[in-house]
């Protein structure tokens, strides 16, 4: 049987110790014990590619701990928000890019996919980080947000519409694309 609490302050030390209870303030552990953990779930091919494993390592490392900062110290939010669920929805949107990854009965991954998630992976994680992190705050806060993230994306190497590009997009039904 497992209890979970949602702090100990009433509780005696005499309680503590019969549950067998050990609380941590999640700001102790900061949220590299997420990333290390999440980085190991990671498709055992985009693993195996320590491209792709040095790279997210380093925007994780550069971005989030900092990201997090910036949105607690300048964004206001709609709904407030807790480093590690801003964190965990960033990795559950990379998760979606890379569930394509797994290799199955029927599909197995080669080297040349391996070697195109390569060539955007820093673009999945900008993405995944301005609509977790950046997605949480009002109208005032994404024009803040962007400034902030657009100063990392140029430092990383990802390229990013100019601000105020309009694009003239148009479906075009007969061959169903853009």
């Amino acid at each position: 049987m497992m209890f979970e609490v949602e702090d100990l302050a009433v509780a005696s030390p005499a309680t503590v110790s019969r549950c067998g209870m050990v609380y941590m303030e999640p700001e102790s552990l900061t949220l590299r014990p997420l990333i290390d953990s999440w980085m190991n779930t990671l498709p055992p091919k985009v693993l195996a590619s320590t491209f792709i494993v040095k790279t997210l390592d380093a925007l994780w490392t550069d971005m989030l701990e900092e990201g997090c900062y910036f949105l607690r110290k300048n964004l206001p939010e709609i709904v407030k928000t807790v480093d590690n669920n801003v964190a965990q929805s960033c990795m559950r949107l990379i998760d979606c890019f890379l569930k394509k990854y797994y290799d199955t009965e029927v599909k197995k991954i080669t080297n040349d996919q391996i070697e195109g998630l390569a060539a955007q992976i820093k673009s999945i994680f900008m993405f995944s980080f301005l609509w977790s992190i950046g997605g949480t705050t009002d109208l005032v806060g994404r024009g803040r947000f962007d400034k902030w993230l657009r100063e990392r994306m140029t430092k990383h190497g990802v390229n990013f519409p100019e601000e105020n590009t309009v694009y003239d997009w148009h479906f075009n039904p007969d061959k169903n694309e853009w």
